[in-house]
C-alpha cells in the first residue's frame, strides 16, 4: 500500500535533516544569489537534490515548486505539487544556529493537504494532514486562546513596527518577538508557543505553505495582509505577506493593519 502524503514527507523531512546535519553551517561553502536573492550554502543544495530526486519519484504526477529549483511552468498544469524549502533560515543555518528547518508541503488546486516543518537540530517535528488535527513529535498541538492584542506575544521582524503599516499610525502595544524560518514561527504560533506572527513583505509560497496548513489544523486562522485566504501554485509563487493567529487575534490584527498603497 502506498504512503500516504503525509508520510512521504515525514520520511523526506528526516532523510533531509541526516543530510543538512553533516554540514557544519558556519564552515558550509556559502553563495549569495543573483538580484540580492539572499544566500545559498551547499547544505541547501545537497538536500533539494536528494528531495528532488525522491519525492517526484513517488509522485510522478505531482508538480515541483522548491525554492532551489529553477521553475517550471509545468507544475501550473498539475492538480497536486510538492512546494519545498529545503533549508527555510539559510542566514541562521550559515551562523551556525540550530534554528533552522525543513519544509514539505503538498497542495492540492491551490490547497496544502500535507506538510511537515522539521528542526532536526531542535529534535522538533511538526505535521498535519487535511482533517487529522496538527502534532508536535506526535502529539496533538493548538493555538493559545488570547483574546487581546494589547497582551499577545508576536512573532515579526522589526520593520513591521513603522507607523505606516498601522491605522492609527502606532502599532498596538504587543509584545514583539522574532524567529529566523518564517516556517519555525507559524509553527510556534500553532502550537501556542506565540500568540500570532506576521510578515508584511511579498513573500514565497516554499517559505509560507507548511505552515499555512499546520497553523489551520491547530485550530488557528491564517490569510495574506489584507485577510484574504492563501492559495498556492500561482504562476508567480509569492503572496502578500502573512497575518496568523487564533481567529479573534487574527482578527484584531487585520483591523488594527493599514490598507497597503498598490
Amino acid at each position: 500500500m502506498p504512503a500516504s502524503d503525509l508520510d512521504l514527507l515525514i520520511d523526506a523531512a528526516q532523510r533531509a535533516g541526516k543530510i543538512a546535519t553533516q554540514f557544519s553551517g558556519p564552515e558550509a561553502k556559502r553563495w549569495d544569489k543573483p538580484d540580492g536573492a539572499g544566500p545559498v550554502t551547499e547544505a541547501d543544495l545537497a538536500v533539494n537534490a536528494m528531495l528532488e530526486d525522491m519525492l517526484p519519484k513517488a509522485r510522478p504526477d505531482y508538480g515541483w515548486l522548491s525554492e532551489e529549483t529553477e521553475d517550471s511552468a509545468d507544475r501550473l498544469s498539475r492538480d497536486r505539487v510538492f512546494i519545498i524549502d529545503p533549508i527555510d533560515g539559510t542566514r541562521s543555518f550559515a551562523a551556525g544556529s540550530r534554528t533552522w528547518a525543513h519544509a514539505l508541503a503538498v497542495a492540492e488546486k491551490g490547497v496544502v493537504t500535507a506538510a511537515v516543518i522539521y528542526l532536526p537540530q531542535r529534535d522538533l517535528l511538526y505535521t498535519a494532514a487535511s482533517g487529522q488535527g496538527a502534532r508536535c513529535n506526535g502529539a496533538l498541538i493548538r493555538t493559545s486562546t488570547l483574546t487581546e492584542l494589547s497582551s499577545a506575544e508576536v512573532l515579526a521582524a522589526r520593520p513591521i513596527l513603522e507607523p505606516h503599516h498601522w491605522q492609527d499610525g502606532v502599532a498596538p502595544g504587543f509584545n514583539r518577538s522574532h524567529r529566523p524560518s518564517l516556517a519555525y514561527r507559524m509553527a510556534k504560533v500553532a502550537d501556542g508557543g506565540f500568540d500570532a506572527m506576521l510578515t508584511l513583505r511579498p513573500s514565497w509560497e516554499w517559505d509560507i505553505a507548511a505552515g499555512d496548513l499546520i497553523l489551520r489544523e491547530a485550530g488557528g486562522h491564517i490569510s495574506d495582509r489584507a485577510g484574504l485566504p492563501l492559495r498556492f501554485n500561482n504562476p508567480q509563487p509569492q503572496l502578500n505577506g502573512v497575518v496568523a493567529a487564533n481567529v479573534d487575534l487574527h482578527r484584531a490584527l487585520i483591523a488594527a493593519l493599514s490598507t497597503p498603497t498598490p
